[in-house]
């Protein structure tokens, strides 16, 4: 089984608890669809499925998720205007997928399109961390700190697992942001 891109084996914290760089904040406090945020914020929106395969869910998620069966391993990143801005890795347990099948073939669909227009989805606290990254998309590959946060969600009863690794170009998307609204 291939393993992640990003390992999400870290000290995860409540995100309220943390000191949080402003200019990170906002994105990582965003209770609502991750993905539409980003799409008021470009004029071309792209997801691109790095991995996706069923595979034993790893120890360390198995509490979150309650299950020790089998899940869904679904890597993207989310590009604003061709700039790398999210991964997101998503962990969807087979008994998930049972229940909620549109989940099961996503394609090159945004989770969150689907998600966030569900009205029965709840959504567990926001958890924060700093991951060590080293993706190919991502400073020729070169290691660096970034930004993350996860959350489990339920949708009709069902968990499962969604982080977003936050890198680098997120913050050109903010500097965009703050010279569009300057020039209106």
């Amino acid at each position: 089984m291939p393993t992640p891109v990003i390992s999400l084996q870290a000290d995860w914290s409540v995100a309220n608890s943390l000191e949080l760089p402003a200019a990170i904040a906002p994105w990582l406090l965003e209770v609502a669809s991750l993905t539409a945020r980003l799409k008021r914020h470009c004029q071309h929106f792209k997801l691109q499925v790095l991995h996706e395969s069923l595979q034993p869910l790893p120890s360390f998620l198995q509490p979150l998720l309650a299950t020790s069966c089998s899940a869904l391993l679904r890597e993207v990143i989310l590009y604003c205007d061709d700039l790398p801005c999210v991964y997101a890795q998503s962990w969807l347990p087979k008994t998930t997928l049972d229940t909620l099948q549109p989940l099961a073939s996503m394609g090159q669909r945004p989770l969150g399109d689907y998600i966030f227009r569900q009205d029965n989805l709840y959504r567990g606290e926001i958890e924060a961390c700093q991951l060590d990254i080293s993706l190919e998309q991502v400073a020729n590959g070169s290691s660096q700190y970034c930004w993350a946060r996860r959350s489990v969600f339920e949708l009709q009863q069902q968990p499962f697992l969604v982080a977003e690794v936050f890198l680098p170009a997120i913050l050109q998307l903010k500097l965009a942001e703050h010279n569009l609204t300057r020039a209106q």
